[in-house]
């Protein structure tokens, strides 16, 4: 059957040859975001932005004419999706000032920047949770456009939540009851968004939210809940909220029993339903904190500088001065010997995890943080390395009903793959430096090396 298959692809190739160049990705080992063995020495074709055919170098012949390009002694896989960003932050201490200062820089400077930045790691799809309504669509739209570098942006627009905290008015929406949630979901909805985001369910009341959750299915949004405290989950379970984010503010060393008999239910459930429970952890920055006080290089790192004016980066810094003062990290020592236990109740009760990382927060930045999830589940979680490398392709591709077009390499898929040198599957780590990154059938970076030229806005 698979030479079959890969007879029939050979033939889409070779058609599509005769219409347009194709680029071939020829000689790495695929790993194809399926779960499933990977392939020895595959041949990708690229036509245009979608892969045409996929085989090896002994059953799938590279077109004349087609611009080859090596991937012999790396592994090949699906451009990385974040389920977890925030385009309008960039790892700055003091959310106060920054939220006053830059308002108005969100959209012209700092969301193309995060983008850039993010693409720039391998991430070829990012879902972002949270940042002001027209500049989130804008900054969505110009990618898609092809005028700005970045992933596949889903988006989100405001927060909505009981009360927008003082001076967050532009992109947090406070709901004052059923009826004027449905009415923000409504307006979000007609904006354009892909999902909604809400938090601090405990607050919001179990009947408020459940319209918020009603109103967005009926309108085809999935909502996604924060679930920090033992409350909002239990509302967000007893409402229906699609994607419960994050392992909690607090310092309680497990989730209480009956939120555990709670979760099992809805995800066994949600096997025989098809509708899975969907939970991203959004755990690194936790896990990571005692590493980055012992070494606090990574805050030196150019990369997360791209795209920023002098005055903003110079601004980062200064907030950064002192990471062991920080106070949005006080509570993290207490919280960080939560993580193992809260993970592996999750796993254990059948959640499918999702990599998400909260890029964009203090100290995290859009440039690392990905690859920085995948290691603490791997080397610090014990999780196998294909699992979370599903976690980050094919899991959140199905999630946002787009698995026709993205999370896996397959043929008529976009074209948005990665490759690095070395065996990503003994070493994860290797993501933080992709060889290639290519989005839509463009080479971001080919050999290591930036093309600049395809990040010029157009």
């Amino acid at each position: 059957m698979r030479a079959i298959t890969l007879f029939l692809a050979g033939l889409l190739a070779s058609a599509a040859a005769t219409a347009a160049p194709i680029t071939a990705l020829v000689g790495g080992r695929l790993i194809d975001g399926q779960g499933g063995p990977p392939l020895a020495n595959s041949v990708i074709l690229v036509d245009g932005d979608r892969i045409a055919a996929i085989g090896t170098v002994a059953t799938l012949p590279v077109p004349a004419g087609a611009t080859v390009v090596s991937t012999e002694g790396m592994d090949v896989l699906p451009g990385l999706w974040d389920m977890h960003v925030h385009l309008m932050i960039n790892g700055h201490a003091d959310y106060t000032h920054w939220d006053k200062a830059y308002l108005n820089r969100f959209g012209p400077e700092i969301m193309p920047a995060s983008a850039v930045q993010l693409l720039l790691a391998g991430v070829t799809s990012a879902r972002d949770l949270g940042g002001p309504l027209a500049e989130s669509i804008a900054i969505r739209e110009d990618v898609k456009a092809g005028r700005k570098p970045g992933p596949r942006l889903y988006v989100s627009g405001p927060f909505l939540q009981k009360k927008a905290y003082p001076g967050t008015e532009a992109f947090r929406w406070g709901v004052d009851n059923a009826e004027d949630a449905r009415a923000k979901v409504r307006k979000l909805k007609a904006a354009g968004v892909d999902i909604i985001k809400l938090v601090d369910q405990d607050e919001v009341g179990e009947v408020t939210t459940r319209a918020i959750v009603e109103e967005a299915h009926k309108l085809g949004l999935k909502v996604v809940g924060h679930s920090h405290l033992p409350e909002e989950i239990r509302i967000g379970l007893k409402t229906g909220i699609d994607n419960f984010e994050h392992t909690g503010l607090g310092a309680a060393p497990k989730y209480p029993d009956d939120i555990m008999v709670a979760l099992e239910a809805r995800a066994a459930e949600g096997r025989v339903r098809g509708n899975p429970l969907y939970w991203t952890p959004t755990i690194s920055g936790l896990f990571n904190h005692g590493n980055l006080l012992a070494n606090p290089e990574k805050l030196d790192d150019a990369c997360w500088a791209r795209g920023l004016k002098p005055d903003t980066v110079a601004d980062i810094k200064a907030s950064l001065k002192d990471v062991s003062a920080l106070e949005y990290n006080q509570l993290t020592p207490r919280r960080k010997p939560t993580l193992d236990t809260k993970f592996a109740q999750l796993r254990k009760a059948g959640a499918i995890l999702l990599i998400g990382t909260d890029s964009g927060i203090p100290t995290a930045f859009h440039c690392q943080t990905t690859w920085n999830e995948l290691d603490v589940w791997v080397n610090g979680l014990n999780v196998p390395a294909m699992e979370a490398i599903q976690a980050a392709t094919y899991w959140p591709a199905k999630f946002m009903g787009v698995e026709k077009d993205s999370g896996t390499i397959a043929a008529g898929k976009y074209a948005d793959i990665i490759a690095v040198r070395g065996d990503v599957l003994r070493t994860i780590a290797l993501l933080q430096n992709p060889t290639h990154i290519m989005k839509g059938g463009t080479l971001y970076k080919q050999g290591g090396v930036v093309n600049e030229a395809a990040l010029a806005p157009r």
